[in-house]
């Protein structure tokens, strides 16, 4: 019997592309194909795993007559390309991700009455999920409050899938070489790095070393100083491959609040400092940072009124000693966040939607 062709739609950053990638890897029974972007990340990430194909879409980052106009140029050209993919090779459904390839991604299913799924992973549901969830079978949450922002939308709540890695019971080992009794804070600034959180950071580390703290800093590829701070147990690396292990051995992380990000800490019950980045789409990472805040998994801070004295004092406070209870405390609250068996939750609800 020939398995049946699931489409997915992912595109641009790892909030989109990781939990995509571990449904993918729990479909076995289907073949897989990939739609993205030219030149984003899927191109590396999605590999020789599964045919990519490239379609010509972009956000409505501009209001200019002309950007506007390319932009409903190209997704108007994406649709076709999509349509015309979906019926020639005869898929059984769309699995998407959201983010700006999902409206045409939609669009072309919706015209063939091919079943569609989308995962939107964000407290707060972004603009194309609002906008074309009533055109969807089934929109499946990441957040399961994120409900109210979708009336007129079959939802289900299944949390957000994740790398594999980070589910087995022996992760990667940590290949940095920090000794087992020191305390370990992560800075993680998701999958773009973080430069004004970076910049914050590199502020703070002096004191942080001096305390005996050791850091491991992700800073991203496009900060132009993160070679600028040198200390032996100070580990500045662009990206990081074995982010389990390393969010497995930390005290404590300060990080950004992308929804991807967040089920990380939640599934290594990594305590944290949230700083939600201020330009994201309509503030959304606010709303993923509020729901640890409010249960006590994380300190929120917002960038706008954090100074380099409270973010220095408060990494201080949370790792010293006598505060470990505390750490403790935040570790289960996250722990009590996260969705183990996710991808698989994903995996049946498209199941579901496309067989009946």
């Amino acid at each position: 019997m020939t398995p049946p062709r699931l489409l997915i739609a992912a595109s641009g950053t790892g909030g989109h592309l990781f939990p995509a990638l571990a449904v993918a890897e729990v479909l076995p029974d289907y073949r897989i194909e990939w739609m993205g972007v030219p030149d984003r990340l899927e191109t590396a990430l999605v590999g020789d795993r599964y045919p990519l194909h490239t379609i010509p879409v972009r956000g409505f980052q501009s209001r200019s007559p002309l950007s506007m106009g390319k932009t409903l140029y190209g997704l108007g050209r994406s649709v076709f390309q999509i349509r015309h993919l979906l019926r020639s090779q005869g898929f059984a459904g769309v699995f998407t991700t959201g983010g700006y390839i999902a409206g045409p991604s939609i669009l072309a299913a919706r015209s063939l009455g091919v079943p569609i799924i989308l995962h939107e992973s964000n407290a707060l549901p972004g603009k194309v999920t609002r906008w074309f969830s009533p055109w969807c079978t089934e929109v499946a949450l990441g957040v399961e409050s994120a409900r109210q922002y979708l009336p007129r939308t079959r939802t289900a709540y299944v949390g957000t899938p994740v790398r594999p890695d980070f589910l087995t019971e022996t992760p990667p080992p940590l290949d940095l070489h920090i000794p087992p009794d020191v305390p370990l804070l992560a800075i993680v600034g998701g999958s773009q790095g973080a430069v004004s959180v970076n910049q914050l950071v590199r502020t703070c580390a002096p004191d942080w070393l001096q305390a005996g703290i050791w850091i491991v800093h992700l800073t991203g590829d496009v900060d132009p100083d993160r070679l600028e701070l040198k200390h032996p147990h100070y580990f500045s690396l662009p990206f990081y491959d074995r982010m389990a292990a390393l969010l497995l051995r930390a005290d404590l992380a300060i990080s950004r609040a992308g929804a991807g990000t967040l089920t990380e800490l939640a599934i290594t019950k990594t305590p944290s400092i949230l700083i939600p980045y201020p330009h994201a789409a309509e503030d959304h990472q606010a709303y993923n940072a509020a729901i640890f805040g409010s249960v006590g998994a994380a300190i929120v801070f917002q960038q706008a009124g954090l100074s380099v004295d409270q973010l220095r004092e408060q990494t201080l406070s949370l790792l010293k000693p006598e505060h470990s209870p505390l750490l403790k405390q935040m570790s289960e609250k996250a722990g009590e966040l996260a969705v183990h068996d996710s991808a698989h939750r994903m995996a049946s609800h498209i199941r579901q939607v496309i067989h009946g």
